[in-house]
């Protein structure tokens, strides 16, 4: 039996046909080649369309199919992991009605802010542990407030991933996990937050039926199933955020474990099964993929805007000549430390965990007389750590205090300077092992069909490729020197 995955990501669709027997993947591909375009209309918005993700996926799912590695009739389940908190809107045709206003845009900020002064922290945080910030909530009020021709044609909000699974199946659903990370679910009433809904003005209407992470969201129709040669009535079993569901694609499901990525933006994910959150919602708290009505399982997330971003805006501006091997390999040949050069790597919006600051990258106290570009290539992805050690600090007054880290060799994860980087700085163990957001979905479907009975099931033959630990090398005097820096900036927005 085989399982599609589908990760719809930021800057790209990657899809894996994984052997639910073995549990090995049998083919992958990527689509585009070329990253995808972030819109930016205005400072601080950020804008992709529905409808070329959804070219993007078939395309993505025919030239897989064209490696002829596997018969696609074989498909027997759908999974799809995605960009967290965008917002999409269709009418009652299901057609989109505007770009998705993704996870890294922050024009609702000051929308957000208010809606928590009005709400109260008291509520906000103990109900729906979060203060609304810039997530789908107060997304979906800057349409009410400022397009209001189109909210009036909305007939449906839904998620990135939901928006997919709808394009699949003519079906519309969400989950839990969905609508905690949209701030729209209430823990303690275990239900939609009326306070939210009356706040600003929502119909009920517009939320999709609820239905669990793990189960049939809707079965491929038969126009959709001769286009990508596949069998009509398969069904999409599982739809998960990208930072869930990468947790789950390292069998993290459990309180006290932790995860990690480091794509387009970086992500420290621990479980939990307490009702936890930030006192500043500096990180956030969501269901995870297997929370349910009757057990709490919860991920408490640090999101940097700015990791990959960054790193691949430095690729960019020294040239098409210059790829991500050669700008670590470059870097190799700096000392830690970067001689004294600084980056501060915050260029990608407001970042939830700086108290939704815009505070933008910096490059500190360049000496034009011994600085190199190698010395930026590593100061980069040190300026990356140090932001990852800044979050996990955060967490650690949280009650997160992991003895080891998981994460999948992909991404800035490939970079040994990045990688050892994070470990010394952290002080925490790091696992590295062969997954992608694609995989995990297609195990994700595995489960929602019942081919695996669990997470542990599905994964008890995954072991790690890698095991990183502190060699000794202390940056943390460099740290300091960053986190000043950082402070000083702060204080001047």
């Amino acid at each position: 039996m085989l399982l599609l995955g589908i990760d719809l990501g930021t800057s790209s669709i990657k899809v894996s046909v994984v052997d639910a027997n073995s549990g090995l993947t049998i083919a992958n591909m990527q689509y585009p080649e070329v990253e995808t375009e972030i819109l930016a209309p205005k400072y601080g918005w950020a804008e992709q369309s529905p409808d070329l993700w959804w070219e993007h996926v078939k395309k993505a799912i025919i030239l897989c199919n064209e490696l002829k590695k596997y018969n696609p009739q074989d498909i027997s389940a759908i999974g799809i992991a995605y960009q967290m908190h965008g917002l999409v809107v269709v009418d009652k045709n299901q057609e989109s009605l505007r770009n998705s206003i993704i996870w890294c845009d922050s024009r609702a900020v000051e929308i957000g802010e208010k809606a928590f002064d009005t709400l109260g922290a008291d509520y906000c945080l103990s109900h729906l542990l979060n203060s609304p910030g810039n997530f789908t909530a107060s997304k979906l009020a800057w349409v009410k407030q400022n397009e209001p021709d189109i909210y009036a044609k909305i007939a449906h909000i839904m998620l990135p991933g939901d928006f997919i699974a709808m394009k699949l199946t003519h079906q519309i659903t969400t989950s839990i996990s969905a609508l905690s990370e949209g701030v729209f679910w209430d823990f303690e009433n275990k239900c939609i937050s009326k306070e939210v809904m009356d706040y600003f003005g929502f119909e009920d209407s517009i939320i999709p039926e609820i239905k669990p992470v793990f189960s049939e969201h809707g079965y491929l129709t038969q126009a959709v199933a001769d286009e990508l040669g596949l069998k009509t009535g398969v069904p999409v079993a599982y739809k998960a955020g990208d930072q869930p569901n990468n947790a789950l694609s390292l069998n993290v499901t459990q309180p006290g474990e932790v995860a990690a990525t480091a794509g387009t933006s970086g992500v420290i994910y621990g479980v939990t099964d307490q009702l936890v959150y930030d006192q500043q919602s500096r990180v956030n708290t969501f269901a995870h993929v297997n929370h349910s009505q009757e057990k709490d399982n919860l991920g408490v997330l640090l999101c940097i805007n700015g990791t990959g971003s960054m790193n691949r805006w430095t690729k960019n501006l020294f040239g098409s000549e210059v790829d991500y091997p050669a700008m670590n390999k470059a870097a190799e040949k700096v000392a830690p430390g970067s001689e004294g050069l600084l980056v501060l790597p915050f260029g990608n919006g407001a970042e939830r965990m700086l108290n939704n600051k815009i505070v933008g990258v910096h490059l500190q106290n360049i000496d034009l007389n011994l600085h190199t570009q190698a010395h930026i290539f590593r100061a980069v992805q040190e300026g990356i750590a140090f932001a990852f050690r800044y979050g996990f600090d955060i967490l650690k007054e949280n009650g997160m205090k992991p003895a080891i880290i998981k994460a999948g060799e992909s991404n800035m994860f490939l970079s040994s300077i990045f990688t050892q980087t994070f470990v010394n700085i952290t002080g925490v163990t790091v696992e590295l092992y062969e997954s992608d957001g694609s995989f995990g979905a297609a195990v994700g479907a595995g489960i929602g069909v019942g081919i695996y009975q669990s997470a542990d099931e599905a994964f008890k033959n995954k072991k790690p490729l890698k095991v990183i630990k502190p060699d000794g090398v202390s940056l943390e005097n460099e740290y300091q020197n960053w986190k000043k820096l950082l402070a000083l900036q702060v204080a001047n927005i």
